[in-house]
């Protein structure tokens, strides 16, 4: 009985306590670094979207947080940003004219390089992650679009000078209005124009020869109206000029033919009552109108005396 009480309370050997410490320090390691990753801070200038199996669980401001293992976490900057808008920022810190974007026309059809500060924040982290692939891209895209309209809407010098602010108010409404339509999770905070003055003389002149060829086009076009408008009312004229000649010439012969019918039945008429005498003044008649230099006696061939038939007639 002793060897055995022996044997059952003989404590572990140190191999065997070395074996469990080399397995137990690993997973105590991992399960650390697993809680540690379960936990994590927002600042005060970011917002946190948290997500699990791609659905939007939360949003989280500044804070200290813990999350589900399998729950991930994307950070979202909230501060302002800028940008220039019609220049570019070289390497020496210079401003260089953007001649792609720079160049805008005014309503009295003057080029203009034109240049703006756009400050922006995101106003919606979900959307600014998840609706739009280039968020910043279509704020830009959107800031073109809207200064070149706006700008098309003053003149040149109402854009270098005391239209000003009121440009910066319009674009900055219509940026608010098209970005809350397509909500892309941005919204403007301010736009201000940095510089406003006439571009190069080359793209001047370029300018000034697309304009002339298009005034060239204008008055070949007008002149063709012009000539169009003179031509149709004269050709319509003569038109109406034929018609009535042709209706004027139809009543005239309309009328003749009547009083030759009309003449025909009288003459039928008295024909009927002396087929003879009728006969015969007729032939006078046609004779007369063949030789109208003769004179007509109408006689019996016994008497001395003879009628000129300009008596009866």
């Amino acid at each position: 009985m002793t060897d055995v009480q022996r044997t059952t309370h003989e404590p572990q050997s140190p191999g065997r306590k070395a074996a469990f410490l080399i397995w137990l320090i690993p997973v105590l390691f991992i399960l650390f670094i697993c809680l540690l990753r379960c936990f994590y801070s927002v600042d005060e200038q970011h917002n946190a979207v948290v997500t699990q199996f791609g659905r939007i669980v939360k949003v989280n401001t500044a804070g200290f947080y813990f999350k589900a293992p399998w729950q991930a976490v994307k950070k979202v900057d909230m501060t302002t940003h800028g940008t220039g808008i019609g220049y570019v920022v070289s390497s020496t810190g210079q401003n260089l004219v953007d001649k792609d974007n720079g160049i805008m026309i005014t309503s009295d059809f003057n080029l203009l390089n034109i240049d703006f500060y756009l400050e922006y924040r995101v106003s919606d982290p979900i959307a600014y992650l998840y609706n739009a692939e280039d968020p910043e891209g279509e704020l830009s895209n959107i800031a073109l679009a809207n200064i070149r309209t706006v700008v098309s809407n003053y003149t040149v010098d109402e854009a270098m000078t005391t239209g000003k602010s009121q440009i910066q108010a319009d674009v900055k409404e219509a940026m608010i209005t098209e970005l809350n339509s397509r909500n892309v999770g941005l919204t403007v905070v301010n736009i201000t124009i940095q510089d406003s003055e006439p571009p190069t003389a080359e793209i001047i002149a370029a300018f000034k020869a697309v304009e002339t060829a298009k005034q060239g086009a204008d008055t070949a076009m007008n002149n063709a109206h012009q000539y169009q408008n003179q031509k149709i009312p004269e050709a319509e004229a003569n038109a109406d000029k034929i018609v009535q000649q042709a209706n004027a010439k139809k009543e005239s012969r309309i009328a003749e033919a009547e009083g030759q019918v009309a003449r025909f039945n009288e003459t039928y008429a008295e024909y009927e009552k002396y087929p003879l005498i009728t006969k015969r003044r007729m032939f006078y008649e046609k004779m007369e109108e063949i030789l109208p230099g003769i004179k007509v006696i109408i006689t019996d061939g016994n008497t001395e005396t003879m009628l000129p038939i300009d008596h009866f007639n």
